[in-house]
């Protein structure tokens, strides 16, 4: 089964990201590219109609995952292991420093 997140950007929906079975995409959402206001998340994921294909997670999202004794701690709090690094991303990455929030599809 796919695992898919909601991406917001300064609290709108800019987008989608999801692990599937040859590795993982992220699409813009339609009406976010054409809000007036719409900016990239990340420099290496400029706006696009076209969706983001990575045979490994986008190292925009890898960084949003917590490291060391945070990291430490969600394993341990939510038993998945060190190197699903895309379930991470959906687990800890609801209050991240900057302006990118990642909710998983099913809440």
């Amino acid at each position: 089964m796919n695992k898919r997140g909601l991406v917001y950007y300064a609290d709108k929906l800019a987008g989608f990201i999801a692990e599937t079975d040859e590795g993982y995409e992220f699409a813009y959402d339609t009406h976010y590219l054409n809000g007036v206001a719409a900016k990239p998340i990340s420099l290496t994921l400029p706006l696009s109609q076209d969706k983001y294909t990575n045979k490994v997670l986008f190292a925009f999202f890898d960084g949003l995952i917590p490291e060391g004794w945070l990291l430490n701690l969600a394993i341990d709090h939510w038993k998945v292991k060190r190197n699903d690094r895309f379930e991470l991303l959906l687990l800890t990455c609801r209050d991240t420093i900057g302006a990118v929030t990642i909710i998983p599809e099913n809440e």
